[in-house]
């Protein structure tokens, strides 16, 4: 796993990259008492994003010395400036109670060549809330081309270990480790390479030519977000004069865990990640403020 955020330093502590909210209001409160499971408080939509103007921000940039730039490090670095605008976007559940991070930690998978028989694995990047395009850029791909150079990782040793357990006693030790994560016990290096707990998980269907599916949120870990886009495709729209020019855009499907936040603040999210991608140039620099989540 790599990782770009550097330490908080604080003359009096260090601060926790992960905490309680305690002044949500009373019904959001205990909406995760009531809604238990993540998967049973999952929303799905769709949503069309034009991305005209990011074809030739992706062409330009490319030209500029970022040769392997693709529309998944945008979209990544999209949601990270969302989050540093938005907070309640990197909450999670745990312990039926609502926290959040500091820290936005991005879960992707990956394989080492686009064969059928070419086995996949998860990474996960961890980046500061203010990272620009080249930030993401520059971590996504020293991790990705890691794991192709030399293939395994925390992960994949650490269920390359667990694939040898005795199923029931397996199950148990799974059982162990949800029970422990419920009261923030879990010890600290599974947590690290776990791509489960996470900020928000995103797969490309673009690289293999098909529309993006609605993926299910997992009621192991944290992740309460999971972004799927598809394949790019082009409109030919017509002017009032009569004219005619092309429009390009993408698909993409969210599965949402309702109980962080309220559909006006997802609304509020998605509107200003479509302006984001149809104005890329924005992500080049850092938020002028990255906003804390309330206490």
């Amino acid at each position: 796993m790599k990782n770009s955020e550097k330490p908080v330093k604080d003359k009096k502590k260090k601060q926790k990259d992960k905490r309680r909210v305690r002044t949500v209001p009373a019904m959001q409160a205990i909406t995760p008492f009531i809604m238990v499971n993540r998967v049973g408080a999952m929303n799905l939509m769709t949503d069309r994003f034009n991305v005209t103007s990011l074809d030739k921000y992706l062409k330009k940039k490319r030209s500029e010395g970022l040769t392997n730039l693709t529309a998944m490090h945008v979209i990544i670095a999209a949601y990270i400036r969302l989050v540093s605008q938005r907070p309640a976007l990197n909450r999670f559940i745990r312990g039926q109670r609502i926290w959040t991070r500091r820290s936005v930690e991005v879960a992707l998978t990956i394989k080492k060549e686009m064969t059928l028989e070419s086995p996949d694995t998860v990474l996960k990047v961890i980046f500061r809330p203010d990272a620009t395009v080249e930030d993401v850029y520059k971590t996504l791909n020293d991790a990705i081309n890691e794991y192709r150079d030399e293939p395994g990782g925390d992960f994949d040793n650490t269920a390359g270990v667990l694939s040898f357990v005795p199923a029931l006693l397996l199950k148990f030790f799974i059982w162990l480790l949800k029970t422990l994560d419920y009261f923030n016990l879990l010890p600290r290096f599974l947590e690290k390479v776990s791509p489960f707990h996470c900020s928000m998980f995103i797969t490309s269907m673009g690289s293999l030519g098909i529309p993006p599916i609605y993926h299910h949120l997992y009621d192991f870990g944290t992740c309460p977000v999971f972004i799927a886009f598809g394949a790019k495709k082009r409109e030919y729209k017509v002017n009032p004069d009569g004219s005619v020019y092309k429009e390009q855009y993408i698909d993409i499907s969210f599965s949402l865990d309702e109980r962080i936040c309220d559909g006006f603040y997802y609304a509020s999210a998605l509107k200003h990640m479509k302006h984001l991608l149809r104005n890329p140039e924005e992500l080049d620099i850092p938020p002028a403020k990255v906003i804390e989540d309330i206490k």
